[in-house]
């Protein structure tokens, strides 16, 4: 834990720098396949520092973030199994270092794929959940590429305009609420469409 509190705190630097726009891209496009801190950290201050430039710090999350689950994904797809059921060296890395990979939580999501397929990723792209599991996972159970880049693209870009849209609009105390529930509020709302969702399956 003291190890991610560093990252998280170098990560945090980045906002009072020139450069910060990159950083934010760079870091949307590897936490989607194996940074361990969400773009979030970033974000909230770039947006409160800049209010005139929060909307292109979310377009800027968002793109960057899509280009990162295509890596993930062509990660799972292309290097993960040695051979079918045996992973590869580079897969058990992963396992071993990257915080929120493990095999059991990597084995449950093809249970979530066949159950939920594109409402699965559109989930783990606008909640805390651990996106990187998601899409190097997507890959390695060859879900439909099509659909995983539009769940992703609509998942990743609601969390990040709505924090870039809130903090434009209401600035410093809204940077308080989200930072105290965001979580709740991304569960919550995940919730409410998948009741809406399973309400359309009953009527129609």
């Amino acid at each position: 834990m003291k190890f991610i509190r560093v990252i998280y705190d170098w990560v945090l630097s980045w906002s009072e720098k020139p450069s910060g726009p990159t950083a934010l891209g760079v870091m949307s496009m590897t936490e989607a396949s194996f940074f361990p801190i969400p773009p979030d950290v970033l974000l909230i201050p770039l947006a409160l520092g800049n209010r005139d430039k929060a909307i292109r710090f979310a377009i800027i999350c968002s793109i960057c973030s899509i280009f990162g689950a295509m890596i993930g994904y062509g990660i799972g797809h292309f290097i993960w199994w040695a051979e079918p059921g045996k992973f590869t060296s580079f897969a058990q890395f992963f396992f071993d270092h990257i915080p929120g990979f493990t095999i059991l939580a990597f084995s449950k999501i093809q249970t979530l794929y066949e159950k939920w397929n594109f409402w699965i990723i559109f989930t783990a792209g606008f909640t805390p959940i651990p996106f990187k599991l998601f899409t190097i996972s997507a890959g390695a159970f060859k879900i439909n590429f099509a659909a995983f880049v539009l769940a992703s693209l609509v998942g990743r870009s609601a969390r990040f305009f709505l924090v870039s849209g809130l903090i434009k609009k209401y600035g410093e105390p809204i940077h308080v609420f989200i930072d105290n529930y965001f979580n709740i509020l991304a569960i919550a709302l995940t919730l409410l469409l998948f009741g809406g969702f399973f309400v359309v399956t009953l009527l129609f």
